[in-house]
Formats: C-alpha cells, sequence, structure tokens
C-alpha cells in the first residue's frame, strides 16, 4: 500500500503542477505588451503591401488568384500547401480590395491600440491570415509566422486589459480600476511560450544536421552574403575559431532554449542571448522586423511584475 500510495501521490502532485502551470491566474500585463508590440508590427509590416498592392495582393498579381486556385487542386505535396483560404481570393475589383486593406490596416491599428481588443484581436488573426495565404508561396517568411501565432494566442486572453484605450475609457466611466488576475492570460501566454520552445528547439535540430552547421561555417556563410549584408563583417574571415564557436554557441542555444529559459536562474542568461541573436540578425543581417517579431515573441517570459516595473515606473514613483 505504500508504494501504490507514493505513485498516487507522485501523480496528484503532478496534476495539480500541470493544473498550476497552465489555470492560474495571472495579471494580464504581459499579454497586454505583447499586444502594443505585436500590434504595432502587424500595422507596419501588412502596411507595406500598399507600396504595390494590386501586384501583392490584387487578383491578377504577382501569383494571380486563378494560379491560387489551380495550386489547389494539385496533388501532393504541392496541395498540401496550397490548400488555403484568404478573403481576397474573393475580391475582384481594385477599389474593393483598397477598402479592405485600409479597413485591415485599421484592425491592426486597433489592436496596437487596445480599441475594442477583444473583437479586433479576432478580426487582426482573420487578416492577418489573409494576407499570408494570398502571397503564399511568393512571400511567405518567419516573419509573418511569427505575426500569426502571435496574433492567434492574443484572441484566447484580456489582452486590452492593460495600456490600452480600452483601460482608458472604463476608467473614464468610473469603472473599478483594478485590474484581476486572469485565467484566459495565463494560457495565452503559456501557449506563446511553449510555441517559442518549439521553434527554437527544431530549428536547433534543423540546424544541428545542416553540413555547413556542422562544420562550424554557418555564420560565415550568413554574414559574407551579399544579399542580407547590413554591415561588413568580412573581417570575420581572418578569425575562424571566433565564427566557429559562434556557429555552434547558436546551434546549442537553441536546441536548450527549452530546457534553459523556465529556471528563473537560467532564464535571465537565455534571454540576453535571444537578445543578442536576434539584434545581431536585425542589425548586421538587415532582417530587422523579424529580428524584433522575435523578441517580442520572447517578451512572453517577462514576468507581469517586471512589465508593469518597467512601464509604470512613473506611477510608482508617484
Amino acid at each position: 500500500m505504500t508504494a501504490v500510495g507514493a505513485v498516487r501521490n507522485y501523480f496528484s502532485e503532478l496534476w495539480q503542477a500541470w493544473n498550476q502551470f497552465w489555470f492560474s491566474p495571472t495579471d494580464p500585463a504581459t499579454l497586454s505588451l505583447i499586444r502594443v508590440l505585436a500590434g504595432a508590427m502587424l500595422l507596419y509590416t501588412h502596411f507595406i503591401w500598399s507600396l504595390d498592392l494590386e501586384g501583392f495582393i490584387g487578383p491578377e498579381g504577382w501569383i494571380p488568384v486563378e494560379r491560387m486556385r489551380e495550386l489547389q487542386t494539385m496533388p501532393g505535396a504541392e496541395r498540401a500547401q496550397a490548400s488555403v483560404w484568404s478573403i481576397f481570393f474573393w475580391i475582384k475589383s481594385t477599389w474593393l480590395l483598397w477598402v479592405v486593406h485600409l479597413f485591415a490596416l485599421a484592425v491592426f491599428a486597433c489592436l496596437m491600440l487596445g480599441l475594442f481588443s477583444r473583437t479586433v484581436a479576432v478580426l487582426a488573426f482573420l487578416f492577418a491570415v489573409s494576407y499570408a495565404h494570398r502571397v503564399t508561396p511568393g512571400a511567405f517568411f518567419g516573419l509573418d509566422k511569427v505575426n500569426l501565432f502571435l496574433a492567434m494566442y492574443l484572441m484566447l486572453g484580456p489582452c486590452g486589459a492593460r495600456y490600452s484605450l480600452d483601460r482608458l475609457w472604463r476608467r473614464r466611466r468610473g469603472d473599478d480600476e483594478k485590474t484581476e488576475p486572469s485565467v484566459a492570460a495565463n494560457v495565452a501566454i503559456r501557449l506563446i511560450q511553449v510555441h517559442l520552445c518549439i521553434v527554437y528547439l527544431f530549428s536547433g535540430i534543423a540546424k544541428a544536421q545542416g553540413a555547413s552547421w556542422q562544420a562550424g561555417t554557418a555564420l560565415w556563410g550568413a554574414v559574407a552574403s551579399y544579399e542580407y549584408q547590413s554591415l561588413d563583417l568580412t573581417w570575420m574571415a581572418e578569425w575562424p575559431l571566433l565564427v566557429a564557436l559562434l556557429t555552434h554557441l547558436t546551434v546549442a542555444w537553441e536546441v536548450s532554449y527549452c530546457f534553459l529559459v523556465w529556471n528563473r536562474f537560467t532564464r535571465p542568461v537565455v534571454l540576453l542571448t535571444a537578445v543578442a541573436v536576434h539584434g545581431g540578425i536585425a542589425m548586421f543581417m538587415g532582417m530587422i522586423t523579424f529580428g524584433v517579431a522575435m523578441l517580442i515573441a520572447n517578451a512572453a517570459f517577462l514576468s507581469p511584475a517586471t512589465v508593469r516595473r518597467w512601464i509604470e515606473w512613473r506611477r510608482a514613483e508617484g
């Protein structure tokens, strides 16, 4: 009976830990911060389509809608990639295309500002998916994938509970200013965290299987490419050991991210490394938006207390 009782207690404690991890109410400060930052990124990245809207999104654009429909009927792997939906598949006129596009930009702006947050969070995700599916397979990159998973999880929690026009409006009406902890906020943040861990783990595993990563030369191939080069780092050719070290450290960091980021002692090191890696990608390889988007996702590991201390420090001083 002692052994049976010990096993029962073990699984009981495991179940309690699982419930506590997912369903403990938490301050929505972190989720609200991600809403502001992700909303700004969605607004900026989709505004860029305006520079050639008909070419990118129009029915007769670089990849015509009819061609996209043809891809949907193809068998095999191509069909798996092309079996998508988008509101832009049904838009035939230029004026309606612009009306929908401007409305989508207004939705992203409202998400950033926190106006009608719960409603526009759903609309923002649907619009982001529509844009991504319309430009597939020509222009669907890591940035779009990060935008999409952040937009998806923002739908699940009270992302406008703080740092929003919604909250200012509630205060103006005399509603209780106190923001209660929320289970939904915790679920949304946990999903972002777990999703990010999976992204890094499989990215690291894929890199570890590449010949250039195993040889320690992958970083040199990245910094020496004129396609992505923002700053001249060709001086690193004289430091092959440094290149190899940074290459292997990148793989080790990505693979170990999902294990080390949960420990409160190793988390600061992991997150500072994320700032260095993605900041380096943004500064030296020209992929500024992707680097910033990944840092926004990493903000999910900031505690609500830390977020409030950084953002509300003036109020605290007062």
